[in-house]
């Protein structure tokens, strides 16, 4: 290397050193002052939050930023990572085959990790552009919404330990066997093919080369660009899909079949679900009037699950990264698994 290729190489990563702790605060403040930004579009449009039009555009302006800077602030950190750990080594670490200790892993990280379904697709995407197996991934994807510490703490505060400790248990299983499943299925051939270009490695540096800083810092910022450049689209349609039907719930109607004893009210309720979309805490008081409407607990928390884990908007932003094959499959096999919570939890409960 050149003595000018050399100070050009040191004034490179001098900028990104310098850069790095501004975009980061600036990041930080940005993610904090999300419903202040919201309020402020809201108040300058001189709508009102008690209203349906309202609500949605602060829903649209909360919530688009939000995945945005979740979506470029994980896929920059996994592309630096991705320089020191090669995605064979990773799939390697974390496939689990013999016990699923990946999807384990994966299924439990998801109980911390407070997102509802849209904000949990930007790690579901850094994941596979970090190697992680594929049926690892979906675990968390499934696992992110649909079982977190805001729904945990709220059915326990409402119906108590043992309905709460069964949800937990039955959200993790599913979570667990669904991403089980599609791993064994072998469908990594349904990724979008820039997605499995990166899963696989095909744009990796040869082996043994010796990264540096700079290459590491440029290696995040070319997988931003890769990734969000073609993902956002699909961001804004999906989330203004959901805030378009964002807070549309007819209890009543629900309520209305939510409570009969017929076969079909809890594949109902799964498919009533999927066109909503709102997180954890939005959903469950729409759970507690439910139920004291007279819906049975088990089709109501069916609609939850489906609500929170299978939602429409989460779909349409799973298409640029996913097949509609491997969607198909997602789908299924997670609204079998909710199938099942809610016919047991109307069986023993």
């Amino acid at each position: 290397m050149t003595r000018d290729a050399v100070a050009a190489d040191s004034r490179g990563l001098t900028v990104w050193l310098l850069g790095l702790p501004l975009a980061g605060a600036l990041w930080w403040i940005s993610y904090t002052h999300l419903t202040d930004f919201a309020d402020a579009v809201v108040w300058v449009l001189s709508l009102s939050r008690d209203t349906r039009l309202g609500e949605a555009v602060h829903f649209f302006f909360y919530d688009t930023p939000k995945v945005l800077l979740l979506l470029a602030g994980i896929v920059f950190v996994m592309g630096v990572v991705q320089t020191f750990f090669a995605p064979e080594r990773t799939r390697a670490l974390l496939a689990g085959r013999r016990l699923g200790i990946g999807n384990v892993l994966a299924a439990s990280l998801g109980i911390v990790t407070p997102f509802c379904s849209c904000s949990a697709v930007p790690l579901f995407i850094g994941f596979l552009s970090a190697g992680v197996p594929l049926g690892v991934t979906f675990s968390f994807l499934i696992s992110a919404p649909m079982v977190n510490e805001v729904a945990l703490a709220l059915l326990l505060g409402m119906f108590g330990w043992k309905v709460a400790a069964l949800y937990l248990g039955l959200g993790l299983l599913v979570a667990i066997v669904a991403g089980l499943v599609i791993g064994e299925l072998k469908m990594e051939r349904h990724l979008e093919e820039w997605v499995r270009a990166i899963h696989m490695g095909d744009a990796a540096a040869p082996d043994g080369h010796a990264y540096t800083w700079l290459e590491r810092f440029q290696a995040g910022a070319h997988h931003v660009r890769e990734i969000v450049g073609k993902v956002w689209p699909y961001i804004l349609a999906g989330i203004g899909l959901g805030a378009a039907i964002h807070g549309f719930v007819p209890q009543d109607f629900m309520a209305s079949f939510m409570g009969r004893d017929v076969w079909w009210a809890v594949p109902a309720a799964v498919v009533l679900g999927v066109p909503l979309y709102t997180n954890a805490a939005g959903v469950i008081p729409v759970v507690e009037a439910l139920i004291g409407k007279g819906a049975a607990l088990g089709t109501t928390l069916a609609f939850m699950m489906s609500v929170i884990a299978l939602s429409a908007p989460e779909i349409l932003i799973l298409r640029k990264v996913l097949k509609w094959p491997l969607i198909a499959t997602f789908v299924g096999v997670v609204a079998a698994g909710i199938l099942l919570v809610g016919y047991l939890f109307n069986a023993v409960l």
